[in-house]
């Protein structure tokens, strides 16, 4: 299953995917404003609301730390 609702945030708009693999759901969570995006993957039998938390939670982990970054030279 391919599909995408948008949810807005104090960090802006968040786009999803779905993918079911076999037993398996592949949540892709993309920031509309940046274009970072990241996957998580859990039972398809699972919760959707815990696996696009979890995908909201890791993007933005991931927007966090690639900011604190020092710059390399």
């Amino acid at each position: 299953m391919v599909g995408g609702w948008g949810m807005t945030g104090a960090g802006g708009e968040v786009l999803f995917e779905f993918h079911r693999v076999g037993t398996y759901l592949k949540v892709v969570a993309i920031d509309g404003k940046t274009g970072v995006e990241v996957s998580v993957v859990g039972p398809a039998s699972g919760s959707l609301e815990l696996l696009k938390r979890t995908a909201i939670n890791k993007l933005r982990y991931v927007q966090t730390r690639d900011a604190n970054k020092a710059p390399s030279r």
